[in-house]
């Protein structure tokens, strides 16, 4: 689906429940807290769906204090600080 534009794009984790997660990444110039993500079902499923232009964006979870990639993206690429970053391709 897209608005004006603009792609719908939901981004999913798992993690404990009652942590804060946020995803960040160069869609936000990387501001953790900007984009919160949910636990709707109490259970450690969190997600957060936002719009976004067509375009290659590298992006992280941050879950409580902890930087992580995606476990569920199947495209990564070497960051700056030589960890990896997850990779999303929106059409």
């Amino acid at each position: 689906m897209s608005v004006k534009g603009k792609r719908r794009v939901t981004f999913t984790v798992k993690a404990q429940p009652k942590v804060k997660v946020s995803v960040a990444g160069t869609f936000n110039k990387w501001i953790p807290g900007e984009k919160i993500m949910t636990d709707r079902t109490g259970k450690g499923d969190y997600s957060v769906t936002m719009l976004l232009d067509k375009g290659k964006y590298e992006y992280k979870f941050l879950i409580g204090d902890k930087w992580t990639i995606d476990p569920e993206c199947e495209e990564w690429v070497t960051n700056d600080l030589g960890s990896m970053n997850s990779l999303i391709v929106v059409k």
